[in-house]
């Protein structure tokens, strides 16, 4: 009878858009204790949409979340996605998508990534980030299986990863890639005395950098430091992968070096390219964001940020179901 109702939950989810409702909102409980463990856990929820206040989690001008706080999990045996943002972001700043798949059955957790968000950038700049941002994700999905509260909704063979920029790159190393980080010296001239050149100069490189096989799949989006991994750094990846790439690139990213790492990556891949730059997929943006930092809002001329998020959300959900769950079911 289990097996049946799960099911029947993902043929409604699917078919009848069931839990896409618009008196429905994601589930959201806080994590506000730990330092090391700054965010959220979204999940499925049969209640009303209501504004979360993020209290000390506030980041700049973002004060609340769209959510039922504490609501009771709905389903049992859920996959779990795991998100990782980008540099200086923080743990919301996918909520379109993040409230999209907890909307179709997930459970999704991000942090903010210590020393790299927007209340904290201590570490931005420096090649440790490189490594501490995977061991961060490591301890958040430990965390989440073996201290959540409400762990047992879970099931643990089903885990999945979304990245974006540097996130996407955290991504790839989980999954097993092994980037050489040495390549940065193709950016530090005489002059640059970032700290990160710094670094590569006297040798103080991170190696040995973790990978994460807990993870079944991975949507990688804009995938950030893309320059360090030649396809041999990238012969250990097996596991599924969606990638989206930016036609434009920005911020760092390549599009041209995008283009070589996803035709460089081995296994069984999905590639689709957004005519657009490369903050396209952070969530469509508010006026009052939009006026304060339009750099993240701006996009090239006819491109409809908001339409581009249902085709990319429907996207991560699809994939998921078919890598998480149905793989799931037939094993």
């Amino acid at each position: 009878m289990g097996a049946l109702m799960a099911k029947l939950y993902w043929i409604c989810a699917a078919v009848l858009g069931c839990l896409m409702s618009p008196v429905q909102a994601a589930g959201v409980q806080l994590l506000d204790t730990d330092p090391n463990l700054a965010g959220a856990i979204w999940y499925p929820c049969a209640a009303a949409a209501q504004r979360v206040p993020l209290g000390k989690l506030t980041v700049q001008f973002i004060e609340s979340i769209e959510g039922t706080k504490d609501c009771p999990v709905t389903g049992t045996n859920l996959p779990l996605v795991i998100v990782s943002h980008g540099r200086g972001g923080w743990f919301g700043q996918h909520d379109d998508t993040v409230q999209a798949l907890a909307n179709a059955g997930f459970v999704v957790a991000s942090i903010n990534l210590p020393g790299d968000n927007g209340n904290d950038s201590s570490q931005r700049d420096s090649l440790s980030i490189l490594a501490t941002r995977p061991a961060s994700i490591i301890r958040l999905l430990d965390f989440i299986l073996n201290d959540w509260k409400d762990r047992a909704a879970i099931d643990s063979s089903r885990i999945g990863f979304f990245g974006f920029s540097l996130g996407a790159y955290t991504g790839l190393v989980l999954a097993g890639g092994n980037p050489d980080l040495r390549r940065f010296a193709l950016y530090c001239s005489d002059a640059n005395r970032t700290r990160a050149c710094e670094q590569l100069r006297s040798g103080d490189i991170p190696s040995s950098l973790p990978h994460e096989p807990r993870i079944r799949a991975a949507v990688l989006a804009d995938t950030a430091i893309n320059f360090a991994f030649p396809a041999d750094r990238l012969a250990d990846i097996t596991i599924p992968l969606l990638i989206w790439r930016s036609e434009f690139g920005g911020a760092g990213v390549d599009p041209k070096n995008s283009a070589l790492v996803a035709q460089s990556l081995p296994g069984k891949k999905e590639v689709r390219v957004v005519p657009a730059g490369h903050f396209a997929f952070l969530s469509p943006c508010t006026a009052e964001f939009a006026e304060k930092l339009p750099r993240f809002c701006t996009d090239p001329p006819g491109f409809d940020r908001t339409a581009f998020h249902r085709e990319f959300n429907a996207s991560i959900i699809n994939f998921f179901r078919e890598t998480l769950v149905r793989q799931g079911e037939s094993r």
